[in-house]
């Protein structure tokens, strides 16, 4: 990456924090302040993204809705990380009949779609927006642990991994010694790429009506709200449109960056 792709990346990575954890220093406004008097504004100066149906101002929704967009993707991939990793430490040291039955088994998830996995579970659990979290965290799960399980296997099959076995080191201390440093950076580009994925999909299961509820300012329900209105409020659909796609692509690319500088 470029001296000027770093810079944009972490002016991207600042905002983004800043709109997560304190986007009143952005956005001083309350998302859920209705003004019916100024509803279905154009964008403006007074409001630069406009105003939806109630005359609740966009871009402080959209602000605002950035922590609500953040910790379901944050928290769904953390959740879909940690059972990949569990699988993935399972069958990197279990008999190989085990590390094939398990295989097998997360081969025929892989080959769920993820929105429909996510729509099944979330048949199950109910709407809401933990719902959302659990039902894009096990949705995730399977491919994650599809690549970790192949990098754990390599690792311990490594020359390294079979001298420390020759050493006598037990296996406690080859996996911190071996398999936990050279499979942070692996875990930390997958978690970057993951948390744009999930964003992505949260955003969907909101959109149809099984995610995180209106009146809360989360981009998908966002969307959802503002398709009604599309023929003459375009911008109730937009902003919170372009919200999503960039996180997702900010969040995509620097975990290509951090892909390319691990290999």
């Amino acid at each position: 990456m470029t001296r000027t792709g770093k810079f944009l990346a972490g002016v991207f990575v600042a905002l983004i924090a800043v709109a997560a954890l304190f986007p009143s220093l952005l956005a001083p406004g309350s998302p859920l302040a209705v003004h019916p008097a100024e509803a279905f504004e154009s964008p403006s100066l007074r409001h630069p993204f406009g105003t939806d149906e109630s005359g609740r101002d966009i871009y402080t929704r959209v602000v605002h809705g950035t922590a609500d967009s953040l910790t379901i993707g944050l928290a769904a991939t953390g959740l879909g990380m940690g059972i990949a990793v569990v699988l993935g430490i399972i069958t990197a040291f279990a008999p190989r009949w085990i590390d094939s039955v398990i295989l097998r088994g997360l081969e025929v998830l892989y080959a769920i779609p993820t929105l429909l996995m996510a729509l099944i579970i979330i048949a199950f659990t109910g709407p809401g927006t933990t719902p959302a979290i659990i039902a894009v965290g096990l949705s995730t799960a399977p491919g994650y642990a599809r690549l970790i399980r192949t990098h754990l296997r390599t690792l311990v099959n490594s020359e390294m991994f079979d001298a420390a076995t020759v050493l006598g080191h037990s296996t406690w201390r080859k996996v911190r010694n071996h398999l936990v440093p050279n499979t942070l950076t692996t875990l930390l580009a997958l978690v970057t790429l993951g948390i744009g994925q999930a964003v992505i999909w949260a955003s969907a299961l909101s959109f149809l009506g099984l995610g995180t509820p209106p009146p809360a300012p989360e981009w998908g329900a966002m969307l959802a709200s503002g398709r009604t209105y599309l023929h003459f409020a375009w911008w109730m659909t937009v902003f919170p449109g372009l919200a999503i796609v960039t996180v997702a692509a900010g969040a995509t690319l620097l975990g290509r960056s951090v892909t390319r500088r691990s290999t």
